[in-house]
């Protein structure tokens, strides 16, 4: 329009993808809700609200399907205002008033055009062209009072802190200033404008309010120019200062997204902030800090192949992108989401965005030899896309376990798997990382004897074990005295105690919290030996271990919910089934409490999916290990008949 270009990203509003939404809104400069007249505001587009005031995004409100029965604008602009203008609902106001055409046989007056509020014009669409014309006498009083309200709103957000006191004393404000105010209160993030929009019908080639929509877009929403700068280092950590925008300054961009082409390969999508990116440039590939979730952090040099820039389904070839656009690069290898490009004699790193954790796990296995083959490589390429994932090979369980953000997240992940790299995956139960102690005192002798022929095997052991206060790990304690065993074969008795714990002694989970006493023991002058020492001491634990009691212990996790008040209720009760302590409660902003609870991680499994589908979908969790504890001797006994059967 008018020679401007504009880009469109078109981020996921599901809490599942929270994490492409955030990639979105560091690649934005605004954003613009779309929000259903015959269906109001749920609790997905509540939360993508919150993520953009968090982040001090300016944004705008366009409310569609106007041409639904039931659909009614006022009402839904009341809504809107109740739900994103809970500091101030004169934030939120219309520039428009739909404009409704004869009432037909059903009751239903169609909407046909708009009435711009500040212009004082009507646009009528019913022609399928927008055309212009004054209000009739009978329309000035349904402007009026709209028009009072929407000029209030925006003075009261004005810079200019004498304009409301000579408006309110009578004094005419004109056109000009209010839409300079009205861009200035939009840009900064504290005033919302609501449009109307509706599908174009019969063949006409404008849907209804798409060009007040694009005059927003253009003459109200910030340039690149006054894009914040986002925090930029060098490598080793050093502050760098940039120039917003500025072509001419070192390169500064971003991928904010990676998918794959069946044609083309990995395809990066990249924001330029600073600088000029231009074809068959080698770059600097930084970033970015999220070894812990399976990402390899990045300090590599890599080349720019071609450039282009999506239009639609078509990708049209550039020569260059100038800092403030965006565009696609095609076979980026080591470029993960995230990562930062700069200028190879001159390496950057942009402050990444925060990454939601993901907190449901989704336990897999290779369906079959050839898929085991390809699985490594596929879960490589799957986490180099999305780095709200987390990959973990657990040590404990031996499990391919993929953390991800919700359900849909999860099938998302499996159906790329399988349609993109060739891999089929089964899901099978995740299991916590159980560990066991010892409940009681217990005395144990490991006794290795052995002859056959030239060198024997003689080691034996005397322990005493006895349990510690949880997070004490294992102690080795040596009180032999009178050279019972040699001094040199001490450290092997400990290092086949540790190595036996490691395995576990009663359900093969590693034991911890115990403290072992070497006492006695015997040793051969010729077939004493290192290994036959660390034989002696696993069975010498192995038998302290047949003759005590047994705890398994269980991890425990520290888990906050903020969940709003009128869920608060069935949140606690859920959690309490869940073998959980509620700690404490504390109330927050926004008529919202935040519960402190500790739960057995093996309840909360899905927990993400089922606190989802409790509040729908408007409260958030986090969780931290804690400790592990005895597991109730029930559960235990569960736990031991399912991994009986399993093995």
């Amino acid at each position: 329009m008018d020679g401007i270009k504009v880009n469109l990203l078109d981020t996921p509003g599901y809490a599942d993808f929270v994490g492409e939404l955030r990639a979105g809104l560091r690649a934005a400069d605004a954003a613009l809700f779309v929000v259903s007249a015959s269906d109001g505001v749920d609790g997905s587009t509540r939360m993508v609200w919150e993520e953009c005031a968090a982040v001090g995004m300016p944004r705008a409100i366009v409310v569609t399907h106007l041409e639904a029965a039931r659909a009614d604008f006022e009402e839904m602009t009341r809504i809107c205002a109740e739900a994103f203008g809970a500091d101030d609902p004169d934030a939120v106001l219309p520039l428009y008033l739909p404009l409704h055409g004869p009432q037909a046989p059903d009751g239903h007056a169609p909407v046909t055009g708009l009435i711009g509020l500040l212009s004082q014009k009507l646009f009528d669409y019913s022609t399928g062209e927008r055309k212009e014309s004054e209000p009739g006498e009978d329309q000035l009083p349904l402007i009026e009072e709209a028009r009072n309200r929407l000029i209030e709103g925006i003075i009261s957000e004005s810079e200019d802190e004498t304009l409301m006191d000579r408006y309110l004393g009578g004094e005419p404000v004109d056109v000009k200033t209010l839409i300079d105010d009205l861009e200035r209160a939009v840009a900064r993030g504290v005033f919302f404008p609501v449009l109307a929009a509706a599908p174009a019908t019969d063949g006409s080639r404008q849907g209804l309010g798409t060009v007040e929509l694009l005059e927003l877009i253009t003459r109200g929403f910030p340039t690149p120019l006054e894009h914040e700068t986002v925090r930029v280092t060098t490598v080793d950590g050093k502050p760098r200062e940039l120039k917003p925008c500025d072509p001419d300054a070192p390169l500064v961009a971003e991928v904010v997204k990676t998918s794959s082409d069946p044609y083309v390969g990995r395809l990066s999508l990249i924001r330029v902030f600073s600088g000029t990116l231009r074809a068959d440039q080698t770059v600097h590939v930084s970033g970015h800090g999220l070894a812990d979730r399976g990402h390899e952090d990045h300090d590599v040099d890599e080349r720019i192949g071609a450039l282009s820039t999506p239009f639609g389904k078509q990708q049209r070839p550039v020569s260059h992108v100038i800092a403030g656009d965006l565009a696609c690069v095609a076979k980026l290898s080591r470029a993960e989401t995230g990562d930062t490009l700069s200028a190879k004699d001159d390496p950057l790193l942009m402050e990444p965005w925060q990454m939601p954790d993901p907190l449901l796990p989704l336990a897999i296995q290779a369906h079959s030899k050839p898929d085991e083959d390809k699985l490594s490589q596929g879960l490589a390429r799957l986490v180099a896309e999305d780095p709200t994932m987390r990959l973990e090979q657990n040590q404990d369980t031996h499990q391919v376990v993929l953390w991800c953000l919700g359900e849909a997240h999860a099938d998302v992940a499996l159906e790329r798997l399988r349609s993109r790299y060739g891999v089929q995956v089964d899901v099978v139960p995740h299991r916590a990382s159980l560990r066991e102690t010892f409940a009681t005192k217990a005395a144990g002798r490991g006794r290795h004897v052995k002859q056959s022929g030239g060198h024997g095997q003689f080691a034996i052991c005397e322990i005493e074990v006895e349990p510690l206060p949880g997070g004490s790990g294992i102690e080795f304690v040596d009180k032999v005295v009178g050279g019972a065993v040699p001094r040199q074969f001490i450290p092997s008795v400990e290092k086949g105690v540790r190595a036996q714990a490691a395995k576990g002694v009663a359900a093969g989970h590693p034991l911890i919290d115990v403290r072992v006493t070497l006492l006695d023991g015997k040793a051969h002058s010729v077939d004493s030996s290192d290994a036959a020492f660390q034989t002696a001491g696993a069975l010498a634990l192995r038998e302290a271990a047949s003759d005590a009691k047994i705890h398994l212990l269980e991890p425990v996790a520290e888990v906050s919910v903020l969940v709003g008040d009128d869920f608060v209720g069935a949140v606690m009760s859920d959690l309490s089934g869940r073998r959980g302590r509620v700690l404490g409660t504390e109330q927050t902003p926004g008529g919202r409490t935040l519960i402190r609870a500790e739960v057995p991680e093996i309840e909360i499994g899905r927990y993400a999916i089922d606190l989802r589908s409790m509040t729908h979908g408007t409260a958030r969790f986090s969780r931290r290990y804690a400790r592990h504890e005895p597991m109730p001797q029930q559960v235990a006994d569960r736990i031991r008949e399912e991994e009986r059967k399993a093995s």
